[in-house]
């Protein structure tokens, strides 16, 4: 909406001063004949924005001009940019919208408290792109237009038609109620139901989305946090869960029992491994698990777990072997 840009572009030459109208309409996702009315209207209603020319040359404001906000102290402001760090609303289609708040927040606190806040959050890092490793972390991608589609339903109260792919399998549309939207490790999830079942849809798996001009069938107040560990819970108890017997090295315990579902027994064998029955939530996820262990690790049951270890061992030893 054109006066959320126009608080926008105010905040952008407050906060970073003088700009060519090039990178304000980069930043604010306009062209640059947008941007330029943009100026034109500002002028216009009275706010000091001035044109210097030339190859250095932008768009700036005249010295003073700002708002204050009050009421915040320095944790509560640095609490604030620290969330502004998050990727979380970033799975819910939010992240301009953050950007935008977070340099609102900033250019409205007072000069001294402005600093050192921006100073302070510059000196953390919430959840970085890759691991100590390198490894990157890989955010789901979710179109906009699907994203906002979804929120507005979940808002709003609307039923919602979704086109949703679920694995291995071909999408199909269906209606649904929507109850909330949560993020998990960058992923996010809408928590509905569908003819009073309760269901769980992974964002990145909708195709297209439709808010419906129909209320949704769901109750007034909601317990997100609650909902969700009731449905984990219970997708965790479901499927084709497996149990497996496995000799593992005392140093890799904490990565074997991270990824299990629960541990049924464990004690330590003659050899000084720990023997363990864990559950997993399939096959693949049991394969995968042990997998991730190498050497450190031993299935002991069942046959075909071994068995299929075996095989992928013997796979890669082919495909390394010599020539």
């Amino acid at each position: 909406m054109r006066a959320d840009r126009l608080v926008s572009l105010v905040l952008l030459l407050r906060h970073r001063g003088r700009l060519s109208a090039t990178t304000l309409a980069r930043e604010l996702e306009v062209s640059t004949r947008t941007v330029l009315r943009d100026i034109e209207a500002l002028s216009a209603a009275g706010v000091p924005v001035y044109a210097e020319r030339g190859r250095h040359g932008g768009f700036g404001l005249l010295p003073g001009f700002r708002t204050e906000l009050t009421g915040l102290n320095h944790d509560e402001a640095l609490a604030l940019l620290i969330a502004g760090s998050r990727r979380g609303a970033q799975a819910f289609g939010l992240g301009s919208a953050l950007a935008s708040a977070m340099l609102k927040v900033v250019d409205a606190l007072p000069e001294g408290q402005r600093d050192t806040a921006a100073g302070a959050a510059r000196r953390l890092l919430i959840d970085p792109e890759t691991d100590l490793l390198s490894r990157r972390v890989a955010a789901e991608e979710v179109p906009d237009t699907v994203v906002s589609e979804i929120r507005r339903a979940v808002f709003a109260g609307h039923k919602l038609r979704i086109h949703y792919a679920a694995e291995g399998r071909a999408p199909q549309w269906r209606t649904v109620d929507p109850i909330g939207l949560v993020t998990v490790r960058d992923r996010g999830y809408l928590l509905a139901t569908r003819s009073g079942e309760d269901r769980t849809y992974r964002l990145s798996r909708v195709r297209a989305a439709e808010e419906l001009p129909e209320p949704a069938q769901r109750p007034d107040r909601v317990d997100l946090d609650r909902t969700w560990q009731e449905r984990s819970t219970r997708f965790r108890s479901g499927g084709d869960q497996v149990v497996v017997s496995v000799l593992v090295a005392p140093a890799r315990r904490g990565e074997l029992v991270g990824t299990a579902l629960a541990v049924l027994t464990e004690e330590t064998a003659e050899d000084g491994r720990l023997r363990m029955e864990v559950t997993f939530q399939d096959a693949r996820h049991a394969e995968w698990a042990l997998w991730q262990l190498a050497t450190d690790a031993e299935a002991v049951a069942p046959p075909w777990l071994r068995a299929s270890l075996r095989d992928r061992a013997v796979a890669i030893s082919s495909r390394y072997g010599e020539g």
